[in-house]
Order: C-alpha cells, then structure tokens, then sequence
C-alpha cells in the first residue's frame, strides 16, 4: 500500500490494537515495523498481566475497561472460527499492603467507586492461599550488598487486597498477531522488517515517513508506536518542544524460577504485587513463578543508548530479584541457570503513558506505555483511532480535549489525561506499576 491514509509505526500489541479499531472505522492503514514478525518487540518480552488497580482513577477506569476485551477476546476480534487465539488466564491478583503503597487506600476508592470487585485479606487469608509465603516484612528494599539484606525488619505484612478478575495473557506476542490478524479482515496492511528514518513534512503537516531503503511512504497520518523505539520517532519528527512527558528506553530483567516442590503454583498461585520486598510475580507454564522488580529506590535505572543497543545477557539484577522473591517464599529454589528475559520498557516520565496528538499536525503518539499498558491494548486502540478522528475533523484536544466513552463500564475519561504537555502526575506510583 503506498498512499494509506494512516502510517501507524509499530505492531506491538498496543499498535496492533490500533491497526484493528482504525480499519474496523474505515482507514487504510498500513503498520510499519523493523522487526520481522508482528509483536516481536517488547510486547513478545512483557509478562502481560490484566490487572484493575492503578494509583489514579484514570488509570484504574481505563484497566477496568480493558479488562473486558480480554475477557470476551474471540468475540472481539471476530476471526473465523479456529483461529489460535492467545489465552486470558484469570487467577486473581493480590496486592500486599504496605507503607509504601498506603495500604492500598487510594486504590481500594477507586475500585469501590467503579463498582470492581476486590476482597479485602487478612495476612491469615494470604497464607491460606499461598501456604508457601512467609509474611515477614523486609522492607525497605535492599541490594544484596547490603549487610541488611535478608533480615526481617521485626514487622509483619498486615494483609492485601485480591481482585479476582485479574490474570494474565499466556502468549503475549500471539496477542499482537490476533489483532493485526483481525485487522487484515478490515484491509490494513502490514509491513515487517520496515525501518523508520525519517518523518516526511510538507505545508507544515505530516506527509509520510522514509524508509532505511531509501523509500518514501505518503500519508496525511502518522501515529508513533514504535515502543522503546518512540523517542527517536518523536525526535525525527521534531515534536519534543512543547513536551512536558519524555519517553526512555529502559533495561529490564524477568527472572523465571521452579515454584518450590509439593506446592502448584501455576494451578493455585496467582498475581502478588508485593511492595514490601519490591517484586511482583505471575504463575508460568510447567509450574514456574515469573518474578519482576518493582523498581525500588535502591536498585540502578538500567537507561538505554539511542541505538537501542543493550546487553542482552542477564546481571546480578537477575539474583537480586530471585533473592528478594526468597526472602517471601523460603522455600524457593534458585537454580545455577539464569533463566527469564532481557527486554527494553518505553518508560515516561511519570510511568503514565502519552496517548495524544503532537505539535505537527496530523502527527499522533501512543508512547511510554512499557511496563503497565498490554492491559490496556484494545481500549487504547479505541482510544486512538477516536482522538485521530476527532483532531483531523477540527477538534482542538489541547484546549478541550477528547471525552472517550468506556462502553463496558458505562463512564467516560477525559483523555487529556494522558497530554504530552501535562505536568508530571504525583499520583503515580512511578515505577513498573503505573
């Protein structure tokens, strides 16, 4: 497709997402991506948790919503009948309250207020559930070099909040693949092994994108998902100016361990989020736990070079999370073979993502969205396609921003939330979790 009305930079999921809801409302869209499958980017290497609970209300609105689509998945997308389809497996998610995160009081407002179950668990509760957990309490975090490191501080984890629509996405890039897949059924058109060098302006608007082949592709729109990568696509494209919200690329490891002997986590363990030890974990398959940081004070940020060159082998982060995890569930083995991922985030400023136009016209942004946004795929897409919809028909989102209407949960956001020109969010956790 050379003159589509619509370049959207990136097939990760959340690209994917709007590749599908701008064909199913009529764009010719054409998704350019220089890796050579769709979602073998950083959405291939995310842990792909569907979870309900964010700092803000915003956030949490828009999880809720999200929520949904993954849930009715085969309904959404419409493919024929014996499609592989990625699976939602919903386990819960369980959240430890901690100082750090208020004992969850703002979050558990939130879901009281747009009427999402959760639970409220003794630490007795907890233990139920995860008999493998011991609930000391440990923090603040600590490095391993730290003479501290391991010692209970003499406190005692007071409880958590479950929400039991939570899960996770068992095949993260075949997610990606059903979207675009379901896409091609509205005529977008995908291009892989494409890499972006140049945004092409003309009248003072976008008019394309160039090729690192040397060819030029017009279109009046072009929408900036290009993950890890959007930094460089929002520098070439000369719209950094006005931004108050950058994005990063960011090194990050996972670390995947054996759930420990006689008990079965990935049949009866579930999502903790557990600030106290700054880990979260998710069942695996053939019973493994898959542990992430939750970026704590202590521990280094790992920024990434502008080539997007990182090392790709695993470091001493990889033993502190295992370790951290430990300090939980004593009876957590810690096999000599590292095993896991090493992947980029596209981190903002505030860990909230940008979801926005730009200063050149025609010229939008689905960025910063690492970490703790796959949830939210299918409603940014929605989220996306009405925003460019609403911009290229004359509306002005920085002084009256887009109102989007959250069909499942029957409320409305204001999208403004996620400007580039916001000022950096308080109420953000700032870190993995949003």
């Amino acid at each position: 497709m050379n003159s589509p009305d619509a370049i959207i930079i990136g097939t990760g999921v959340i690209g994917a997402a709007i590749a599908f809801e701008m064909a199913k409302a009529g764009w010719k869209t054409l998704s350019l991506d220089r890796n050579a499958q769709v979602g073998h980017g950083s959405t291939a290497g995310s842990c792909a948790i569907i979870r309900m609970h964010y700092s803000t209300f915003e956030g949490t609105a828009l999880a809720w919503e999200g929520y949904h689509y993954w849930r009715d998945w085969a309904e959404y997308l419409g493919l024929p009948e014996g499609a592989d389809l990625a699976r939602f497996r919903q386990t819960g998610c369980l959240v430890m309250k901690t100082e750090a995160n208020d004992q969850m009081v703002k979050h558990i407002r939130c879901s009281a207020e747009l009427g999402i179950p959760f639970e409220e668990w003794s630490a007795e509760e907890v233990q139920a559930r995860l008999p493998i957990y011991a609930m000391d309490s440990y923090a603040p975090a600590r490095r391993l070099d730290d003479p501290e490191f391991g010692k209970p501080n003499g406190g005692r984890m007071g409880g958590a909040v479950f929400w039991p629509n939570g899960g996770y996405v068992t095949d993260p890039a075949l997610s990606a693949q059903n979207l675009m897949d379901a896409a091609r059924l509205y005529g977008a058109s995908v291009r892989n092994r494409a890499e972006v060098v140049e945004i092409l302006q003309s009248g003072g608007r976008v008019a394309g994108v160039k090729l690192a082949s040397g060819e030029e592709v017009h279109a009046p729109v072009v929408i900036n998902v290009a993950g890890p990568g959007s930094a460089i696509v929002n520098r070439m494209a000369g719209v950094t100016g006005d931004m108050t919200i950058q994005t990063r690329p960011l090194r990050q490891e996972v670390v995947h361990l054996p759930a420990p002997e006689g008990f079965d986590f990935e049949a009866q363990g579930t999502i903790v989020s557990d600030s106290d030890i700054a880990c979260y974990c998710r069942p695996e398959q053939g019973n493994h736990i898959l542990i992430g940081s939750e970026d704590p004070a202590c521990d280094p940020h790992q920024w990434c070079a502008d080539d997007l060159d990182y090392d790709r082998n695993f470091t001493d982060q990889w033993t502190t999370q295992a370790m951290r995890y430990a300090q939980r569930v004593p009876g957590l083995g810690i096999p000599s073979r590292m095993r896991g991922v090493v992947d980029l985030y596209d981190a903002s400023t505030d860990w909230i993502p940008i979801y926005d136009k730009s200063s050149l016209p025609g010229f939008y942004m689905a960025c910063g969205t690492s970490g703790n946004q796959y949830k939210n795929a299918p409603i940014a897409g929605k989220m996306m396609a009405a925003l460019v919809r609403y911009c290229e028909e004359g509306g002005d989102h920085d002084a009256a921003p887009l109102q989007l209407d959250l069909p499942y949960i029957g409320r409305h956001i204001d999208v403004g939330f996620y400007s580039r020109k916001r000022p950096v969010n308080q109420e953000s956790s700032f870190s993995v979790l949003g």
